[in-house]
């Protein structure tokens, strides 16, 4: 065989394994991603509730510590230092770990229990109950009760009873402003509401001249009803109700038998006795009627005497 051949063929055979390695480098160099450099991601602190805390009470040192958070993870309204929410009382409820913001808090200096709760432009009235009149057995805060109340009207000697406010928000029982852990319902003698100032007034007239009874109703019903009330005499069947069947029945209004109409006079034209009447005629005699052709006959039967 020519040694120029087998050279050629050689040469050949390792250009040809070079090229296939460097085809091969590139090409698992680029079907194999790149790793990546970690990313460092930027803190912030945060501060967050080192204890559940409960509505009415004020924020003191024990209650908050800072944490660090991602930065794109700071809530919105969030605190970076415990000093400023130090003595800031607590509207809402905050759970352990929760981040502190400033909408589950109020104003420093705006007092604690019930007070920073109230909303601008409300008011907070006090309703006494007992176990008898009202619901405060049952009652928790958050609920949604209706105001009744009973009494004597001005120049009215009945008692009515009507209903004065529906819909009002209780803000706390007693001195409870949050169901306990149970769920379970408060004995409290007071209940708090949350009123506009006009309903405040009427609240407060109602439970000096009345007796206030408080109706629960459900959370999700915010209907307003009108009602005309009710009177004691319609308890026992002498209200406006019973106006239509009494007079039906010849009675009063107040239950008492109707006067009876008075008798009409008699004038002197009614009381003269009216003509006679004339006698009817007597009734024709009975007759026979014949007819002869173009002859007609008749002929009396019996004639009566008158």
């Amino acid at each position: 065989m020519d040694r120029r051949f087998l050279t050629v063929l050689g040469v050949s055979l390792v250009f040809a394994l070079v090229v296939s390695a460097i085809f091969y480098q590139l090409t698992a160099r680029a079907g194999t991603p790149a790793a990546k450099a970690p990313e460092t991601k930027e803190m912030k602190d945060v501060v967050v509730a080192a204890k559940p805390l409960g509505i009415g009470g004020s924020i003191k040192p024990g209650d908050v510590k800072v944490s660090k958070i991602p930065s794109d993870q700071f809530p919105k309204g969030g605190f970076s230092k415990v000093e400023e929410v130090m003595d800031r009382p607590v509207v809402s409820n905050i759970l352990l770990e929760e981040p502190i913001i400033v909408g589950r808090l109020g104003e420093r200096g705006s007092g604690q229990g019930i007070a920073p709760i109230i909303p601008v432009g409300m008011r907070a009235v006090t309703v006494r109950v007992t176990e008898v009149v009202g619901v405060a057995g049952f009652v928790l805060p958050g609920m949604r009760v209706d105001v009744l109340v009973t009494g004597r009207p001005p120049e009215s000697n009945d008692t009515v009873t009507t209903t004065v406010l529906q819909n009002i928000v209780v803000l706390s029982a007693g001195q409870t402003y949050q169901p306990d852990a149970k769920g379970q319902a408060i004995n409290a003698s007071t209940v708090t509401v949350l009123v506009t100032p006009e309903q405040a007034e009427l609240l407060t007239l109602a439970g000096n001249e009345g007796r206030i009874q408080l109706v629960l109703r459900n959370g999700s019903d915010h209907g307003i009803e009108k009602t005309t009330g009710r009177q004691l005499g319609e308890l026992f069947g002498r209200g406006s109700g019973k106006k239509a069947r009494t007079a039906a029945n010849g009675e009063g209004s107040d239950g008492a038998p109707a006067p009876r109409p008075r008798p009409r006079p008699v004038t002197v034209a009614a009381a003269v006795a009216p003509p006679v009447a004339a006698p009817p005629p007597p009734p024709p005699p009975d007759e026979i009627v014949t007819f002869r052709g173009t002859v007609r006959a008749v002929e009396v039967v019996n004639s009566r005497k008158n």
